[in-house]
C-alpha cells in the first residue's frame, strides 16, 4: 500500500467523516468571533472613503478637489496621480480596470479619488464635497444596448462544439427556437469589503483583508506600490461572507489604503458602507441565452445551438472564465450528439461583473433546463420525462461525452434523481396538483423536479494546486495554517479534521490559524469548491511528511518494525507499548525529530486546451436533485414554496452537519437569485437596487415550508479527493432551479398546460403576474 492510500482505508476513520460544529459557530451567534472591523486598531488610524463618479460614461473634463481638502480633519487626498506603481488591479493583466479613474469614466459609481481623514464621517462627507465638469458619452448598461452601440467584448469568446449541429437541426423531426433573459445577483456578504492597512519598516507593509484570495490582494498591493511582493504580508482571518465577490473585489480596499499607510506611516482602514458597497462591486453575470434545438417525436435532444451573451461591465475581471464555465454547464446531465455552444461577453457601462457561486455555471445550466422544459410543453410530456430521456449514459456507452470531450465517468444522477422521485411522492404530488388547478380559480400549484451535475476544479489548471504549513509541539498541540480562506462555509473546521483524523486526536488539539501570506505563499483562491478538496490534501501531505519521521523515529528507538507502529486515539502504539501521543510527541523532540512541515497538493488528471474547446478541465462531478411545489396567487403574482426535497451527492462527507448546511443555504442562496433578487438600473446607468430596501434578498420566512434535505450516503468519489469527499460550496445552488421550474408549471396551469411560459428570471411576482396575464390570452 502506498503512502496516500492509507488516508482511504476505512479503518482510519477518525474525526473525518463526523458531525462536527462549525469551528466559530458559537462565536457567530455570540457575537465573539473578530472580523477586521472588531480589531483594536493601531494608535492613530485614520480612515478612508471613495470618492465616486456620477456618470455612466463620459470624460472627465476637470475635477475640483477644494472643497474637500478644506474640510477640517481630512489628511490627504489621492488621485491616479499618486500611484507610485501601475495604475491597474485587473486580474488578467489586461490593463483594463484601473484602481482609480484617469480622464474616463465608464460606469457610475466608479472611484476616482479617495479622502483620508480622522474618522470615517469626516472622510465619507468630505468626499461627496468633490466638484466634476463632465462630457457625457452614449451608454450601455444592457446586452442588448451594447450590442446596438457596437461594443467590443471584453475578452476572447469560447466555442464548444462535437458533431455538426447546424446539419443536425436542418434534419430534425422537430425543432424549436427562443431565448431567455437571466438576471445577475448582488453577493449580498453580511461584512461589506474592508482593509486594514498596517505600514511596516522599509517598503513593507501588512493589509488585513476581507478576501478569498490574499496573495492576489499582495500581488496587487506591491504593483500599485511598485515593491517586491515579499514586503506585503497579506492577513485573513474570517470573512462575513464572500460568495465570489471577494475573489478580485477587495484588490481595490487594500492597495488603495497600503498606498495611504505606507505615504502617512499610519494605520488606513477602508470599510465602504453597504450602499457604497453594492455600486462599486461587480455580481453575478447576467446573461441572455438564444437557444435552437432540434429533437424527435419523443423527446430526444437531436441538436442544441445556443450563444450566451453576457452582461460583463466595463472590464474584463473574471469574466472570460465565467461565461467559458456557463458554456461548460450548458449540457447540464444531459447528452447532446451534437452541439455548438459560443460565448459572448460584452463590454457595458455597469461595474465589471465578477465571480459569484457556481462562476457562471448556473446561467448555463439555467439555459439548459429552459429548453429540456420547452420540449416537454411541445410534446405534452412532463418535463421530468424529457430529462430522463436525455440524461448523459451509464459509464462505457458512447452517450457519455460531453460538448468539451471529456467523458462522464461517474455518473450518478439517474440514481439520485430515482431515489428522489420515489422519496419526494413526485409523481402523486404531480397528479394532486393538477387535478387541484383544475378547481382551483385563484390559487395555482406546480411541481419540478430538476438534476444538477456541476464540474469540480478550477478551469485555469494552474489554480489548481495548495500549501498547508504543520507544527507539532512539544506537549502535543498541533498548529495549522494553509491556503484556505474561511468565509463560513467551515474549511477550517474540515482541515482540522482531516489532521485530527491522521494524528488520530481529538479536533480540539488542533489549532486554526489566520490565513497568511508569510505562512504558505503563492496560494490560489478559496473558489471553484475547491477549497477542501486542494487544502485537505495539502495538509493530508504535511501529515503524512511528519508521520514518517514519527515512525522512523518510534521504530529505531524502539527497535521494532514500522508496521508495528500504530498511531491510535490520542496514544501511540509501539510494539506491546502504548504511549499517550503528548508523551511521543515530546520525546521526539528530544531526539531532535524534525516536527514542522510543509505539504503541497496539485489536482492530477485535468488538462485543458482552450483554443481548441477540448480536454478535461474537471476532475470529477457533483451530483444532486432537487424537488420543489410552490403555489401562485394569480391576481398579485405572489408565491409561496411549499415543499422542497433535496439529495445531494457530496461523496464521503467530511462534516455531513456542515455539508448539509451548505446545501441548504445554497438552495435558498439559489432561489432568491432565480425569484426574487432583481438588479435594475435607471436610463441614467445608475443602479437603483443597491440597498436592502430596494433589492431583496430571501427571509427565513422565505424558505419552503417543509424542508427536506438528504445527502446521498452511498456515495463515494472515485477520484482520489480527501476522504473520498465531494466539493459542496456551490453545486447546491442550481437545486434552486427546480423553483423556478415550478413557478413555470403554476403559471402554465392558467393556459392548460398548452404552452410554455418562458419565465425569464429572476421571476418576481411582477413577471409572474404577467405571465400569467399572457396566458389567459392564449
Amino acid at each position: 500500500m502506498n503512502k496516500i492510500e492509507l488516508v482511504f482505508k476505512d479503518e482510519i476513520s477518525g474525526e473525518m467523516h463526523k458531525d462536527l460544529r462549525h469551528d466559530s459557530a458559537h462565536k457567530h451567534v455570540s457575537g465573539e468571533a473578530d472580523y477586521i472591523d472588531d480589531m483594536v486598531m493601531p494608535e492613530g488610524t485614520l480612515h478612508m472613503a471613495a470618492g465616486l463618479s456620477d456618470r455612466a460614461h463620459a470624460d472627465i473634463l476637470s475635477l475640483d478637489l477644494s472643497e474637500v481638502e478644506a474640510t477640517p480633519g481630512v489628511v490627504l487626498i489621492l488621485t491616479h496621480k499618486d500611484i507610485p506603481g501601475h495604475n491597474d488591479i485587473g486580474p488578467n493583466h489586461r490593463d483594463d480596470e484601473p484602481l482609480l479613474a484617469e480622464t474616463r469614466i465608464e460606469f457610475h459609481g466608479q472611484m476616482v479619488f479617495v479622502v483620508v481623514a480622522e474618522t470615517r464621517e469626516i472622510a465619507r462627507t468630505a468626499a461627496r464635497k468633490a466638484k466634476f465638469t463632465y462630457h457625457d458619452l452614449p451608454h450601455a448598461t444592457d446586452i442588448l444596448e451594447a450590442r446596438a452601440l457596437g461594443y467590443k467584448l471584453v475578452t476572447d469568446p469560447l466555442t464548444l462544439k462535437r458533431g455538426d449541429a447546424t446539419a443536425a437541426l436542418e434534419t430534425s423531426p422537430r425543432r424549436l427556437r427562443g431565448e431567455m433573459r437571466i438576471g445577475g445577483q448582488e453577493h449580498f456578504y453580511l461584512e461589506s469589503h474592508i482593509s486594514l492597512a498596517i505600514p511596516g519598516e522599509d517598503d513593507e507593509v501588512t493589509v488585513w483583508s476581507s478576501t478569498q484570495h490574499p496573495s492576489e490582494v499582495q500581488h496587487m498591493v506591491a504593483n500599485i506600490l511598485q515593491i517586491p511582493v515579499h514586503a506585503v504580508t497579506v492577513n485573513t482571518r474570517r470573512m462575513g461572507g464572500g460568495f465570489g465577490g471577494k475573489e478580485t473585489q477587495g484588490n481595490q480596499f487594500a492597495a488603495l489604503s497600503a498606498l495611504a499607510a505606507k505615504r502617512l506611516k499610519q494605520a488606513i482602514k477602508f470599510r465602504p458602507d453597504r450602499d457604497e458597497d453594492m455600486i462599486m462591486t461587480g455580481k453575478r453575470h447576467d446573461f441572455l441565452a438564444d437557444y435552437e434545438v432540434g429533437f424527435d417525436d419523443e423527446g430526444h435532444i437531436q441538436a442544441v445551438k445556443t450563444n450566451y451573451a453576457a452582461r460583463c461591465g466595463f472590464s474584463s475581471d473574471l469574466s472570460g472564465p465565467v461565461t467559458d464555465r456557463a458554456l461548460f454547464h450548458a449540457d447540464n446531465a444531459y447528452y447532446y450528439p451534437n452541439v455548438l455552444l459560443t460565448s459572448e461577453p460584452l463590454k457595458t457601462n455597469t461595474v465589471s461583473n465578477t465571480a459569484f457561486r457556481g462562476f457562471g455555471g448556473p446561467q448555463g445550466l439555467v439555459g439548459a433546463e429552459r429548453i429540456i422544459e420547452e420540449i416537454g410543453y411541445a410534446l405534452g410530456v412532463d418535463p421530468l420525462e424529457i430529462r430522463k430521456r436525455n440524461f448523459y449514459a451509464i459509464e462505457g456507452d458512447d452517450r457519455c461525452l460531453t460538448p468539451y470531450h471529456q467523458k462522464v465517468e461517474d455518473n450518478v444522477i439517474q440514481r439520485i434523481v430515482s431515489e428522489l422521485e420515489a422519496s419526494s411522492d413526485y409523481q402523486e404530488r404531480r397528479q394532486a396538483i393538477i387535478a387541484f388547478n383544475k378547481t382551483s380559480r385563484v390559487i395555482r400549484k406546480g411541481i419540478a423536479l430538476t438534476p444538477v451535475k456541476f464540474g469540480i476544479s478550477f478551469t485555469f489548471t494552474p489554480f489548481n494546486q495548495a500549501g498547508a504549513l504543520v507544527h507539532l509541539y512539544q506537549d502535543g498541540s498541533i498548529h495549522l495554517n494553509h491556503g484556505g480562506t474561511e468565509m463560513g462555509q467551515g474549511l477550517y473546521t474540515k482541515v482540522a479534521q482531516v489532521l485530527a483524523d491522521e494524528f488520530r486526536v481529538d479536533i480540539d488539539r488542533v489549532k486554526i490559524t489566520a490565513t497568511t501570506t508569510g505562512k504558505v505563499p503563492n496560494t490560489s483562491a478559496t473558489a471553484a469548491s475547491s477549497g477542501s478538496d486542494l487544502n485537505g490534501m495539502a495538509a493530508f501531505d504535511a501529515a503524512r511528511q511528519l508521520k514518517e519521521r514519527l515512525y522512523a523515529f518510534a521504530s529505531e528507538k524502539w527497535g521494532v518494525p514500522v508496521a508495528d507502529v500504530v498511531f491510535l486515539p490520542n496514544r501511540v502504539r509501539i510494539g506491546e507499548e502504548e504511549i499517550p501521543f503528548a508523551s511521543f510527541i515530546k520525546q521526539a523532540y528530544m531526539a531532535r525529530v524534525h516536527l514542522s512541515a510543509a505539504g503541497f497538493y496539485k489536482t492530477p488528471k485535468i488538462h485543458w486546451d482552450r483554443a481548441k474547446g477540448q480536454g478535461r478541465p474537471f476532475l470529477y462531478y457533483a451530483y444532486g436533485a432537487s424537488c420543489s411545489e410552490v403555489s401562485i396567487d394569480t391576481l398579485t403574482g405572489e408565491y409561496q414554496i411549499e415543499r422542497t426535497d433535496i439529495l445531494h451527492d457530496v461523496g464521503k462527507s467530511l462534516n455531513p452537519a456542515i455539508d448539509k448546511g451548505q446545501v441548504e443555504g445554497a438552495f435558498v442562496q439559489g432561489a432568491g437569485w432565480l425569484t426574487t433578487e432583481e438588479l435594475w438600473w435607471d436610463g441614467q446607468g445608475r443602479l437603483r437596487t443597491h440597498a436592502p430596501s430596494t433589492y431583496k434578498i430571501p427571509l427565513a420566512s422565505d424558505r419552503p415550508r417543509i424542508f427536506n434535505v438528504d445527502l446521498a450516503e452511498w456515495s463515494v468519489n472515485k477520484e482520489m479527493t480527501i476522504g473520498r469527499s465531494k466539493a459542496v460550496g456551490e453545486p447546491p445552488l442550481m437545486l434552486g432551479v427546480s423553483v423556478l421550474e415550478a413557478l413555470s408549471m403554476a403559471v402554465a396551469s392558467v393556459a392548460d398546460y398548452k404552452v410554455c411560459p418562458k419565465l425569464d428570471a429572476p421571476a418576481t411576482p411582477e413577471c409572474v403576474l404577467m405571465a400569467v396575464e399572457r396566458m389567459r390570452l392564449v
